[in-house]
């Protein structure tokens, strides 16, 4: 049992680490295979990319093919298909040997980009520099002879797939026009990605800097221009705000905004009231994060023996059902208030080698909250059995865990399943062998198995398709909830960051990497978004959360006087912490 522990809170601790110590150990070893195809296929990727520019002359016509063309864009809603106004650089490879395809990644659940095609009108004005993406780069001669390019500022695009570019031609490529607007797909994953690279308020100034320039709109006719281009503009921002609400708790990216309002509101009586619409609810997001977060300052997290609350969980809640229910309220809310900008953020934060500094962008600590949300549950539930000094009723209290998390895993919450059972599993507790030969195992075995953590948790795995495909599929608001075993997320996250190169050799960002990351942070979202369907009892969430929980010394000195040790290191041990507590 003690092994269960020891990979949840290996996980727990090295998820926010950075460092290296996600591969220690046996687990680590098995872990580090979660980024799988993705992984490999980014390294591939680089391989190719070598491969290709020490090829020798004679096999110079296997090169990517070079062309300057207008993008026509994959139809969302009512959005027109026609491309921008200016040109872009693309960049398409030609087609690899059929072991590629057999191989290659699909990003089924995130439309890519398409690399061609007609549509658009003619090239408006020039881009922000000269052979960059969108600008007016190439001529007739660049285009028939392929080498002449500078594929520098270009769009790399495999099987009609984005797979690469500078900085500048992305954020180019999230620019609108009054006629076109960049896929939502990408809009996604470039956002979720770019603060990687460039701070959100800069990102934001470029973006506006460009809508200007493209536009002309201090020119000649630049307020009949404007008309036509600020529906765009504002449904830019409206998507930014809805998806990635925390950037604009900075006060650069605001003065950004208020600068956009002041045109729309100058041209567009009908866009200013949807500016003004979507502020309030960006407001109103804001305002309820900032009480969140005050909330969770208040929440006490540690407590000696003497602190204790007299109250029994099994008598605040006697239904275990219930207190899975309350767990997966606490659960849903907690995920609901992880900006999904806040994976890359932990992520990057330590690495010496990104462009951007991320002192000034870390507005939230949300992620790393609901990680030690985790810990305290499993400290909760250890707590309460070693709370109760008779044999009697620490069992029949860890048999309501084990049923309680048996109603997690029939929910589908399988974070607090986890939790409990990494509770369960302490030292403190599993060494508790009187009390532990009168319980029923038989359901907490198979509730082991399911959370085994070998094969990197594939047992696991599988039954959180099981879940994503009842959810997908679901009538009942009870089917859609899953809640997922957090800590491994982050881990595959984090080793899907660490297996591949933001950039390639060539300098350009690695976007196949972030089409994966932004796949997985997608199935994120849809999870954190369903609301729970439960009656909400206040008070046993509050005694969930805030309840004093015994300290790691606090919980191993309560369990020998609920037990007494039976051989020498527990004996050394129980006499090392009946020494130190003297001491204090």
């Amino acid at each position: 049992m003690c092994a269960m522990y020891y990979y949840a809170s290996k996980l727990t601790a090295a998820a926010l680490s950075g460092g290296g110590s996600f591969g220690g150990g046996s687990g680590g070893g098995a872990a580090g295979g979660g980024g799988g195809s993705a992984v490999c296929r980014c390294h591939e990727t680089h391989r190719e990319q070598q491969q290709q520019q020490q090829q020798s002359p004679k096999r110079s016509q296997q090169q990517p093919v070079q062309a300057t063309r207008h993008h026509s864009r994959t139809p969302r809603g009512n959005t027109p298909t026609l491309g921008p106004t200016t040109t872009e650089h693309v960049v398409v490879e030609h087609p690899r040997p059929n072991h590629y395809h057999r191989h290659r990644t699909k990003h089924k659940s995130l439309p890519q980009t398409p690399a061609g095609g007609v549509g658009g009108k003619g090239s408006g004005s020039a881009g922000a520099g000269s052979g960059m993406v969108n600008g007016s780069g190439a001529d007739h001669q660049d285009i028939r002879d392929g080498a002449a390019i500078n594929t520098e500022h270009a769009l790399v695009y495999r099987d009609g797939n984005l797979v690469s570019g500078s900085l500048e031609a992305l954020v180019q490529h999230m620019v609108p026009t009054e006629e076109y607007y960049p896929d939502r797909a990408y809009l996604f994953a470039f956002l979720l990605s770019a603060r990687l690279f460039i701070k959100p308020h800069e990102l934001l100034g470029e973006v506006c800097a460009l809508c200007e320039h493209q536009q002309n709109l201090n020119g000649e006719g630049g307020k009949e221009r404007l008309q036509r281009f600020v529906p765009r503009l504002v449904q830019l921002l409206a998507e930014w705000t809805e998806t990635f609400p925390y950037d604009f708790r900075d006060e650069r990216v605001m003065g950004h905004v208020r600068s956009i309002t002041q045109k729309v509101a100058a041209v567009d009586a009908a866009a200013r009231q949807e500016v003004s619409a979507l502020l309030q609810n960006l407001l109103l997001r804001l305002t309820a994060l900032e009480r969140y977060e005050e909330g969770l300052a208040r929440l006490a997290t540690e407590a000696t023996t003497e602190q204790l609350s007299q109250v029994d969980i099994t008598e605040l809640c006697p239904s275990a059902t219930v207190l899975a229910q309350q767990l997966t309220h606490v659960e849903l809310e907690r995920l609901s208030y992880i900006g999904p900008e806040e994976f890359v953020q932990a992520f990057a934060k330590e690495s010496p080698h990104l462009e951007t500094s991320f002192k000034d962008m870390k507005k939230t600590r949300n992620l790393e909250s609901y990680v030690q949300w985790f810990n305290r549950l499993s400290y909760f539930v250890a707590t309460e059995v070693c709370k109760h000094a008779k044999k009697k009723q620490r069992v029949r209290v860890v048999e309501y865990w084990i049923e309680t998390a048996r109603e997690c895993f029939n929910i589908g919450n399988f974070n607090s399943l986890m939790a409990i059972i990494a509770g369960l599993n302490m030292s403190p507790i599993s060494r508790l062998k009187k009390t532990w030969s009168k319980v029923q195992l038989a359901k907490f075995s198979i509730l082991e198995h399911q959370m085994d953590p070998s094969s990197n948790f594939s047992s696991y795995r599988s039954t959180l398709k099981a879940a994503m495909w009842r959810s997908a599929g679901a009538t009942d608001e009870r089917q859609r909830i899953v809640v997922p075993f957090f800590s491994l997320l982050v881990k595959d996250l984090y080793f899907l960051n660490e297996g591949c190169s933001n950039k390639l050799p060539n300098g350009h960002i690695n976007f196949e990497k972030f089409w994966q990351l932004a796949k997985q942070v997608t199935e994120f979202i849809a999870w954190k978004q369903v609301a729970c369907p439960f009656e909400k009892n206040p008070r046993v969430i509050a005694f969930l959360q805030a309840s004093p929980v015994l300290t790691e010394n606090a919980l191993a000195l309560a369990s020998f006087e609920c037990e007494p040790p039976d051989n020498n290191p527990e004996k050394e041990r129980y006499k090392a912490l009946k020494s130190e507590l003297n001491a204090q």
